[in-house]
């Protein structure tokens, strides 16, 4: 209660109505696969384009190198063709695969300094390090004191541990700073010939000695100024290369004291007059193929930040729909079906080995599951490869989401995404026909089939289910949106007091919602009370259950179904009629 002590007016706000309930978001995507570049551990990478993903994952995969795992750059290209809005990726390398270095180089900065790329892969190989002498700070020497130290205009930026370079008439004496505080700097040693001069524009300075770094991989670069080897000072090379997204630096000489020895030179070799010196990586691996395994896709948990494969998307609470394109490993799409299983908040889509395009064949893998969280799509699309300049196959999945995120902007999570143009597709891999449909469809196998003069489209919308409740991909999807808005925008009622007001409160906070989402066509019935009912109060709970600090709040909902057969039957009228 507001404590009211001395006289006065006082205005006071507070909450009579229902709280506005957002929609959760469906038409996020997560991909997992190969790529070039990439971290293959910790959290998935957020992408809003196509130019996106190649700046962060590289480019298109070579058939020769890669095989059948090469399709995540191709499918997220067409998930995007497709309609798609923004993605997470996750990308897998080979257990083998290794990073690029300098430590092969044989240079004197591999003694000092550990340079490596970002993440594994061949790409690492074509980066190049420049490092080039720089200097923070500058000062003139006012006065000489006893014991090697000087009073100095201005001890800003020269810091203990610092080594500097006084120069005079071309030359230059490097030392090293013991203290600098109140413009009065000690050096190691004392310094040569005269040192002070007090003129407007000064002949005689002293400098502090760094290096400056320039990364440089393809179109990238990356400049990090005025860098130092001291290691207790903030502009240690370790601390400000860690920004990097192109490599990793790690200082391995154990704090060593290289004297009074300019940094340039120590990781050189050569005098600061040279200007640059230059560093290749090598010894980057992209591992092989036949490396992979199923584990590497279902990936490892770690911990928080260090999960992989299908399990970093634990820490991803915004994806609602999932594939590992191309990859039909009946492991690994049992893990990610498990994984969307688990999670309850989203749909995985699953793509059939493209070997098997006969009827039995299809059976055969589609019978390995019964899951309403996931949908099957059959056979593979006729693509061009910007990579090879000719038509190869790719895998549906990428295509299919970008066509789940497209349906779920312009009509809908309740619209089926079925009857629709597959964009970016010139042919199919095989033509199924009406009959071997009659046979698959209500297996729960989702064809893409080609129609004259209507083009490419999907021409199907089942999940693989077995229970009739489920067996449409929308009214699952339907569920997942209701839950998860629900979810997000009823934090509010968490430990708030636990009676009659809080429950009308929740009934208006959801029935606002549930009437919103009939008025999008969403739910079935002519009014809101034929399309939905929520039930809160005595009728739902004990006092068992409110003694244990439950809420319970029944809500029936009466989804739409898809028009998946339609039928216009025709008769002769006679006059008599």
């Amino acid at each position: 209660m507001a404590e009211y002590l001395s006289p006065g007016v006082y205005v006071e706000e507070f909450d009579s109505g229902a709280q506005p309930l957002e929609g959760a978001s469906t038409s996020t995507a997560g991909f997992i696969g190969l790529a070039q570049r990439g971290e293959i551990e910790g959290v998935p990478q957020l992408v809003t384009s196509v130019a996106d993903f190649h700046r962060l994952f590289g480019s298109y995969l070579s058939e020769n190198e890669f095989g059948d795992y090469r399709f995540l750059s191709y499918a997220v290209e067409h998930f995007y063709l497709n309609g798609g809005s923004r993605c997470y990726v996750m990308r897998v390398a080979p257990s083998d695969a290794k990073l690029a270095t300098n430590q092969s180089s044989g240079n004197k900065e591999a003694s000092v300094l550990r340079i490596t790329s970002k993440n594994p892969g061949t790409w690492g190989n074509q980066i190049r390090v420049v490092i080039v002498p720089s200097s923070k700070a500058k000062t003139q020497i006012y006065e000489v004191l006893e014991g090697n130290q000087y009073r100095v205009k201005n001890n800003a930026g020269f810091n203990v541990g610092d080594v500097v370079a006084f120069e005079a008439d071309g030359e230059k004496q490097y030392n090293k700073v013991l203290s600098s505080q109140d413009n009065i700097i000690k050096l190691a040693s004392e310094l040569d010939g005269e040192v002070v001069d007090a003129n407007l524009l000064p002949a005689k300075v002293l400098t502090t000695c760094e290096f400056t770094m320039h990364v440089f991989y393809g179109d990238e670069a990356e400049t990090y100024e005025k860098m130092s080897l001291n290691i207790s000072a903030a502009n240690h090379v370790e601390k400000m290369m860690a920004r990097s997204n192109i490599v990793t630096v790690k200082d391995i000489s154990e704090g060593k004291d290289f004297g009074a020895v300019s940094p340039f030179e120590v990781l050189s070799g050569e005098a600061e007059t040279t200007g640059k010196f230059q560093v290749a990586l090598s010894g980057g691996s992209n591992g092989s193929v036949a490396n992979l395994s199923a584990g590497d896709f279902m990936g490892v948990d770690r911990g928080p930040g260090k999960r992989t494969g299908i399990q970093s998307f634990i820490d991803n609470d915004v994806v609602s729909i999932m594939a590992v394109p191309g990859v039909t490993d009946p492991n690994v799409q049992l893990s990610l079906v498990a994984h969307c299983e688990n999670l309850g908040s989203r749909f995985a889509v699953l793509d059939i080995p493209r070997d098997k395009t006969k009827v039995a064949d299809v059976m055969t893998h589609r019978n390995i599951f019964d899951s309403s969280y996931a949908a099957m799509y059959n056979p593979w699309l006729q693509v061009f490869d910007p990579l090879d300049k000719r038509n190869i196959y790719i895998p549906p999945s990428g295509s299919v989401i970008g066509i789940y995120s497209r349906s779920d902007q312009t009509r809908g999570v309740h619209k089926a995404p079925a009857n629709e143009v597959v964009r970016g597709a010139v042919g199919l891999d095989c033509q199924y026909n009406k009959g071997e449909q009659d046979i698959l469809n209500p297996q729960g196998v989702n064809l893409i089939r080609h129609f004259a003069g209507q083009g490419i489209r999907v021409w199907g919308a089942r999940t693989t289910s077995s229970n009739g409740l489920w067996k449409y991909i929308n009214v699952r999807r339907l569920f997942i949106f209701l839950e998860e808005s629900i979810k997000n925008g009823t934090n509010w009622v968490v430990f708030e007091p636990n009676d009659e007001q809080l429950w009308a409160r929740v009934q208006r906070t959801i029935d606002a919602f549930m009437t919103r989402v009939w008025r999008d066509g969403a739910l079935m019935g002519g009014s809101p009370s034929e399309a939905f009912y929520i039930n809160i109060g005595r009728s739902t709970m004990t006092q068992d259950d409110i003694d244990n600090g439950r809420l319970i709040c029944v809500i029936g909902v009466a989804p739409v179904k898809p028009a998946e057969f339609v039928i216009f039957r025709i008769t002769q009228k006679t006059r008599e009629e």
